[in-house]
Formats: C-alpha cells, sequence, structure tokens
C-alpha cells in the first residue's frame, strides 16, 4: 500500500469515528448515516470515477434525499410498503432529473423510512457529512493524495430511461412486499437496495462478479454485527472504538481480496443503530435479501440465461475455486 492511500484510510477511520463519537457524546443515533462508509470508498479510496456527479450535487442530492426521507416518516398517512415506492420513486427522478449516478441516495432517503427516523437531527447529520466528504476529497486531489477526477455529470452520456427505474422499482416492490409481510424488514435494508440498482443500472467490473458480491455482503453483514454484539453489547467496548476496530479490520480485508465494493461498507455500519435485540439475526436477512435482489438483477435485468457458459462459469464460480478446477485439469491432462 502506498503512502497517500495509507493516509486517506486513516482520514476515513476519522471521519467515521468522529461520526459515531459524536453520536455516543450526544446520545443520537441519527447522526450515524451508514452510506457514508459507501461515500469514504467511493470519493476518498478508489482511485477512479465511482459515480458520474459534480461535488455540489453530492450535498445537494443527499441532503434533498434525506430531507424527504424524514418528511414521508412523518407527514405521511400511508403504510410503509407505499413510502418505501414513494421514496423510491422520488429518488430514482432526482437521479433522472440531474443526469447523475449518485446511487447511494437511495439509501439517504429510504433508511428513515424503514427505521422509523423522524428526527431532523437525520438530515442535518447528512448535510454535514457529505460536505466534509466533498471538501477533504477536494483537498486530497490538491494536495496530490489522490489522483484528480473529473466528476462533473456528462449528460450526453446518461443512459437510464424512465421506463429503466419504473422496472427497478417493480423489482423493489416485489420482494418489498414479502420482507414487510413477513416482518423481515432488514431483506431490504437500503445498502441492498444500492446494490440492486447498481447491478440493474452500472456497467463496472462487479457485475461479473456476482458470488463475490453476494459472500463479500454477507461476511461484512456477519462482521458488523459480531463487533457490534461481542465488542459492544458483550465486552462493553465504545461505540467508537468498536467502530474503528470493524474498519481498520474492513480495510484490511479489502486490501488483501481485492476490489472494494462500497455499499459492503454500509452494511457492516447498520448493526449500530438497529435495536440491538435484532442485531445477530441482521446477517441472516441480509443473506436472504442479498440473494433475492442479485437473482432479480442477474435474471431480470442482466439476462444471464442468455450468457455463454463459459461466460456464466466465471461469473457464478469464485476465482479461488475456479483456478483449483484449472489446477486439477492441467494435472490430469499431463497425467494422461
Amino acid at each position: 500500500m502506498n503512502k497517500p492511500k495509507l493516509i486517506r484510510y486513516i482520514f476515513g477511520l476519522i471521519m467515521i469515528g468522529l461520526m459515531v463519537g459524536v453520536s455516543e457524546w450526544f446520545g443520537e443515533k441519527e447522526i450515524i448515516f451508514p452510506e457514508v462508509a459507501a461515500l469514504i470508498i467511493g470519493l476518498w479510496i478508489i482511485n477512479k470515477k465511482v459515480w458520474t456527479v459534480s461535488r455540489p450535487m453530492v450535498v445537494l442530492l443527499m441532503t434533498v434525499c434525506a430531507l424527504f426521507g424524514v418528511c414521508l416518516v412523518r407527514y405521511s398517512p400511508l403504510p410503509v410498503l407505499a413510502n418505501i415506492a414513494i421514496s423510491f420513486t422520488f429518488t430514482s427522478l432526482c437521479l433522472f432529473v440531474t443526469r447523475t449516478t449518485l446511487i447511494p441516495v437511495i439509501s439517504a432517503s429510504m433508511l428513515p423510512v424503514l427505521l422509523g427516523t423522524h428526527s431532523w437531527v437525520y438530515p442535518l447529520s447528512v448535510f454535514s457529512i457529505s460536505l466534509i466528504l466533498v471538501c477533504v476529497q477536494w483537498a486530497f486531489e490538491k494536495k496530490g493524495l489522490r489522483q484528480v477526477i473529473d466528476f462533473s455529470s456528462n449528460k450526453n452520456h446518461y443512459r437510464h430511461s424512465l421506463w429503466h427505474w419504473m422496472k427497478l422499482l417493480v423489482g423493489l416492490m416485489f420482494i418489498a412486499v414479502f420482507s414487510v409481510y413477513t416482518d423481515k424488514m432488514y431483506i431490504i435494508v437500503p445498502p441492498l437496495v444500492v446494490t440492486f440498482v447498481e447491478f440493474s443500472s452500472s456497467s463496472a467490473g462487479f457485475r461479473n462478479r456476482p458470488v463475490q458480491v453476494f459472500l463479500v455482503l454477507v461476511v461484512f453483514a456477519i462482521l458488523g454485527a459480531s463487533f457490534q454484539y461481542v465488542l459492544h453489547d458483550v465486552v462493553g467496548l465504545s461505540e467508537v472504538n468498536t467502530v474503528l476496530l470493524l474498519f481498520a479490520s474492513l480495510f484490511w480485508f479489502i486490501e488483501v481480496a481485492g476490489e472494494p465494493f462500497a455499499p459492503a461498507f454500509a452494511i457492516a455500519l447498520i448493526p449500530m443503530i438497529i435495536p440491538q435485540e435484532n442485531v445477530l439475526l441482521y446477517p441472516l436477512q441480509v443473506a436472504g435479501g442479498a440473494a433475492l435482489f442479485l437473482f432479480v438483477a442477474m435474471v431480470f435485468f442482466l439476462k444471464c440465461y442468455r450468457w455463454k457458459r463459459e461466460y456464466l462459469l466465471v461469473c457464478f464460480v469464485p476465482e479461488f475455486i475456479r483456478s483449483r478446477i484449472f489446477s486439477s485439469a492441467k494435472r490430469i491432462v499431463r497425467l494422461k
């Protein structure tokens, strides 16, 4: 790991620790915005353009969508399912009208709906965090700690129609109905919805690794829940120290394992803001939700059933298993 990247990781730990520390100090869980972990990966750690969006638009979209989510909780008389649909429709229109690809805004709006957050502290926290993130990113580029990247929106290359967003809404609601009526709300936890939209809309390379992405999501959910339960609930470690140890481990993990998947980091942070009696069941629901969302994305949007058999092998068999299969095949050929 080079020195500039190490500095960015350290700043990422400081940012997450500061957010959780302030939350713990004031006793306000609404200050914790799990998607900040994904934004840190996309805006600070990864040295390439992850989302097509300008810095001012990051702050504006995040804040507006967070405000909309809280307003839904405070003023909408409709049931949760309807509010989920309204929240997703609003964020979809925001992305479509602005021609940006900042998919995490979906989480900013939907998180209050799922958790029943009605405090104005939440959108204030989202605004402050987003502003800090883009300012520090700008400083990184000015100091040569991160590659200078043009994050401006290129409207000519925006390719997602309203029809595409409507199909995504149908796919989301198909899973949301099951989640709400079985009272398994973490199946549609916002980072999983972000994963679903990213898989169905992006052309990034992670779409070729669905099994790997699934495993990363589940492992990060297990680690997040385990650290929260064992270190904080059982051992009694403070939340800020727990989250610092957690994300130091996660940052080390992605350096060893390879390419990071931003929504997984938000998945790891959510156990801090859910009722603690649900923490141990959280990874199981995340695993079920991840499987459902990836299945719908791969079959109905990417149409993987049309892919060639060789390509399916590469996509659905993890690399470490493929390498063993190929090694065994080579040994058999040599023996013959």
